[in-house]
């Protein structure tokens, strides 16, 4: 086991001062979007002065026996920590399938790796969990139609809006969120301007309680970074949630979904492709949100993790690419025994001190910092006061 070193990702949409002050830096006025901890080639982390990705092409048996037999001599999972200071664009990720099909298809068309209207920059999929440091709030998935056209019919503009989202009434679940979705993405010259009437009468009903309010305030919020930008109708037909710190949100492949404000650790497989459905000034591929967004109506629900024994906790996953764990370690307990042995692990510290013990090694933590255990380590134990999370392969 050694210190794992992440890399930075400026995003304008990050918040300036949440994760140098996690990772015990100062802030230097640039937005510090994410802190990535990972083997991915576009930035790996460093271990002892090797790059992580170069660490794993040399030693592939650090990964771990079942997840390379299952994805190969990779790390098959990304670590981050995401600050968001203000709403990321909507956003899907494609099944492992699709991204296949997806990634040769543009590669046989011969577009360059980082061309501007390129949307598979690998061939892997990327469902996530989104873990709470602070209270996070989102979009994910759709409402039903009928309720989302009653909020428009709240905000008085139903009648102004019908020749756009007349289908939210007229069609059922899947067929009436995707023609409305990508007809407001296709919106120009006077139609355009429909968005700058749903905000004007949002501001009506910003301080209205329940539903209602929360639909015009969520408007509201978009239009400020996003101003009269129609897709902001297409986001008002998603669910808002708002998850507390430790509850997590699992983001499954074909899910539309927008971060929208606060910080959190997020585990993905270990991908870049993302399709784009608005709140963007990049290439949005009409094409592929047909073939990947799944527009069935859902209610998503924030989740706890599960306990597994004293100090353990489980968030529960479908995915093979990953598992994820709490760690919760105190002074009363003792070492607790570190979950996923047989894999790569990384563990990120985010609250208190800890030392970590593999057989005759000791490697102290402090806040903000990683370790990453290669799977050739034997399990190891964590003790000390702290909250930690750990990462590992889902194939073990």
């Amino acid at each position: 086991m050694q210190l794992l070193h992440g890399t930075f990702q400026h995003y304008a949409w990050g918040t300036t001062d949440a994760i140098p002050e996690l990772l015990g830096r100062p802030a230097d006025g640039r937005p510090v979007a994410e802190y990535w901890l990972g083997a991915h080639p576009l930035t790996p982390s460093e271990v002892d002065g090797v790059l992580l990705d170069a660490l794993v092409a040399r030693n592939p048996e650090v990964v771990g026996e079942a997840s390379r037999a299952a994805f190969g001599d990779r790390l098959p999972y990304l670590v981050k920590v995401l600050s968001a200071r203000h709403a990321l664009s909507l956003q899907a990720h494609p099944s492992r399938e699709q991204a296949e099909e997806g990634f040769a298809k543009e590669n046989a068309a011969g577009l360059a790796a980082d061309a501007p209207e390129r949307t598979y920059r690998d061939d892997w999929p990327k469902p996530e969990l989104l873990i709470a440091l602070t209270e996070f709030d989102g979009l994910a998935g759709f409402r039903d139609p009928k309720r989302t056209a009653a909020l428009f019919g709240g905000l008085g503009v139903a009648d102004e809006l019908a020749s756009v989202i007349g289908p939210l009434t007229e069609r059922k679940g899947s067929a009436a969120l995707a023609e409305v979705f990508l007809d407001v993405l296709s919106l120009k010259g006077e139609r355009a301007r429909l968005s700058e009437l749903v905000c004007a009468a949002a501001m009506q009903k910003k301080d209205f309680p329940g539903e209602l309010g929360e639909f015009a305030r969520t408007i509201l919020e978009l239009d400020e970074v996003f101003p009269t930008d129609p897709s902001i109708i297409a986001a008002a037909l998603m669910n808002r949630v708002t998850l507390k710190p430790g509850e997590s949100l699992y983001v499954p492949a074909g899910q539309m979904h927008a971060y929208l404000s606060g910080t959190g650790v997020e585990v993905m497989a270990n991908s870049d492709n993302v399709i784009r459905g608005g709140l963007t000034s990049k290439h949005v591929d009409v094409g592929e949100l047909v073939r990947v967004v799944d527009f069935e109506p859902s209610v998503p629900k924030a989740t706890h993790p599960v306990a597994v024994r004293d100090g353990v906790e489980k968030y529960p996953t479908p995915c093979e690419e990953f598992d994820v764990w709490r760690l919760t370690p105190g002074a009363e307990q003792g070492p607790i025994k570190l979950p996923g042995a047989k894999s790569a692990r990384i563990l990120l510290l985010t609250e208190g001190g800890a030392e970590l013990a593999v057989g005759s090694d000791r490697l102290q933590l402090r806040r903000g910092e990683a370790a990453f255990l290669p799977a050739t380590d034997s399990a190891g134990t964590i003790s000390g006061e702290a909250v930690a999370f750990m990462t590992a392969s889902g194939l073990r």
